[in-house]
């Protein structure tokens, strides 16, 4: 078993959702495994930070010199998002637009219970996992 491959894919996929199948693509891995690892590298990044979520926000807050904007582009996406369609919404962008950790921080700051966060990051993280990785390595050509 290639676990230094999986590794790989699964760090990918902790910082940035896309970057997971693109590594097993590169790694030539099955697309079934990288979209396995992708999963599991999103569901990594998300379970770090639903039980440390509240801390990092601290941290980062005490150790700022400069207080961030209250409403950046980003915040007001957030907000717009979450007013609309709630933890599913977050859930649903999270690995095409907020990242593993950026969604799991918005919901975090939203104070949605743990449970859910995981639950539903975890139905959308498949569903993505499959649809990208699927996607990509049919139409690696192209790339």
């Amino acid at each position: 078993m290639p676990w230094g491959e999986y590794i790989s894919v699964v760090l990918a996929s902790m910082l940035k959702f896309v970057a997971g199948p693109l590594a097993g693509l590169a790694l030539s891995l099955p697309w079934w495994e990288t979209a396995i690892c992708t999963v599991v590298g999103m569901m990594l990044s998300v379970v770090i930070f639903v039980f440390l979520g509240s801390a990092i926000q601290q941290l980062i807050n005490r150790y700022r010199k400069k207080k961030p904007r209250l409403f950046s582009k980003r915040t007001r996406m957030a907000v717009r998002v979450w007013k609309r369609s709630g933890m599913t919404g977050i859930a649903l962008l999270t690995p095409l637009l907020f990242t593993p950790i950026g969604g799991t921080l918005i919901a975090v700051s939203f104070k949605v219970p743990r449970t859910t966060i995981i639950l539903q990051m975890l139905l959308w993280g498949v569903i993505w996992g499959v649809i990208l990785t699927f996607a990509l390595y049919q139409f690696r050509s192209l790339i």
